[in-house]
């Protein structure tokens, strides 16, 4: 009873908002407005580093003077520090040039009527269960091996909350949520050799939290898989993507198909839509509504409904991502991704790791990337690069200190195939994705 007594409220204060903008004559208003309660526990070798609690609410508001908008906020949600948000808004709504896209998205596009998707499973904020945990995890850790020498701590992060939008169209709508993380980092040294790894458990139920023995356990043997890494002989060779990073390459694939990207003549996917950019067996579905799902939302941050989406089928691109801004300036159709993608999840071919990596033959097995060396514009690919050589389907010995490069172009239709054990801890749900060819320098 009590979140929905505060989701009312936070509707009544958006709600109140968006009338002070009426009164002003504004020609339209957006607002929103979020409210999040969370701890944040950290230990470092079993001793309490800090402990954080956090309560923080936010309003922010967008008003449209004709084409010119002006936008204002304030962490403060007294009466009068909102009417002043409101003034302050539309005062520099009558400064800013006009822009003929500018505005909320349209009517007809509004969730009006949306599911629960069941993201809300609230605890009580306990910082002595976070400490408990984070403990555990790092004691688990420390004990697997002698050659852990060290523990760079162990985190627990507990945050409940809600957000509400709202706008001039009438549509205000809001929901709860909830999410939960454990993770653990630790170092090993072997001759002189010191690597360090971690692991990690999300979810939006505390109760599915990966146990935190389990955590420490994985963080130490990622660890120890590391140590005795060498640079490998500069060639040219197949890589596999490791799941857990398979999606930061997928991201950049987001980033060149969003609106921002594409009307800014940014991106190396412009003028690709209804065309082949991955291999012909390749599919990335969008599911908003997955329940309990960790990028799931019933509308975006523009309160427009949430879709299911077949975004790539047989490698061809099938929508860019489109807000209400960009989606006017292409003179196209707003998707619903004001804020970013919603559960992707892309398809499989099949093979287990063990068969991911027998398929490679020789190659490159990555599991960590370093560095910002990604251009949108022109798809030009390279980054520090760690993780373990392979030849015949083996593991051999770790690597690191070196580098892959490519063109995102040619690395996406050289996708030769995609494990069947996914990643489900992010927005993008894949398994480890195998390049055919990048080119590698080492020594």
């Amino acid at each position: 009873m009590q979140m929905e007594q505060q989701l009312a409220q936070i509707k009544q204060v958006v709600e109140d908002v968006l009338a002070l903008a009426k009164q002003k004559g504004v020609s339209h208003a957006e607002a929103s407005m979020s409210k999040v309660q969370g701890i944040a526990v950290s230990t470092r070798l079993k001793e309490v580093e800090t402990v954080e609690f956090t309560n923080d609410g936010g309003l922010g508001i967008t008003v449209y003077n004709g084409q010119r908008k002006g936008s204002a906020s304030t962490a403060d949600l007294s009466k009068a520090a909102l009417a002043l948000t409101v003034e302050k808004a539309c005062e520099i709504a009558k400064y800013t040039s006009e822009d003929p896209f500018a505005g909320p998205a349209d009517e007809s596009l509004m969730a009006y009527d949306f599911p629960d998707l069941d993201l809300y499973h609230p605890i009580e904020l306990d910082t002595q269960l976070g400490i408990q945990q984070a403990i555990r995890a790092e004691e688990a850790a420390l004990q697997v091996d002698p050659r852990i020498t060290n523990s760079d701590g162990a985190s627990y992060n507990a945050n409940i909350g809600m957000k509400v939008y709202g706008n001039s169209h009438g549509f205000i709508g809001g929901y709860p949520s909830s999410r939960y993380s454990l993770s653990c980092v630790v170092i090993g040294e072997q001759d002189g050799d010191m690597q360090r790894d971690y692991a990690y458990t999300l979810n939006r139920k505390a109760n599915l939290l990966a146990a935190p023995e389990q955590v420490g356990i994985e963080a130490a043997e990622f660890t120890l898989g590391r140590l005795g890494a060498r640079k490998v002989k500069t060639c040219k060779a197949p890589v596999i993507f490791h799941r857990e990073i398979a999606s930061g390459l997928l991201g950049h694939f987001v980033s060149a198909i969003s609106g921002g990207s594409l009307f800014r003549n940014s991106s190396f996917l412009l003028d690709r839509l209804g065309t082949q950019v991955l291999p012909n067996w390749f599919e990335i579905q969008e599911k908003p509504h997955i329940l309990s799902g960790l990028a799931s939302s019933p509308f975006d941050n523009e309160g427009v409904k949430t879709q299911d989406m077949e975004i790539v089928s047989q490698g061809m691109l099938n929508h860019y991502l489109l807000t209400s801004y960009s989606a006017r300036k292409m003179k196209m159709e707003n998707n619903g991704h004001a804020g970013g993608i919603h559960n992707w999840l892309v398809k499989h071919t099949g093979q287990s790791d063990d068969q991911l990596l027998t398929e490679m033959g020789t190659g490159l097995l990555v599991t960590e990337l370093m560095g910002q060396g990604v251009n949108i514009v022109t798809g030009d690919y390279s980054r520090g690069a760690a993780g373990y050589w392979v030849e015949n389907g083996k593991i051999q010995y770790p690597v690191h200190e070196i580098t892959i490069a490519g063109n995102l172009k040619d690395m996406l239709m050289n996708i030769a195939a995609v494990g069947a054990v996914a990643e489900t801890r992010g927005s993008i749900q894949t398994g480890s994705i195998l390049v055919s060819e990048m080119q590698i320098a080492g020594e």
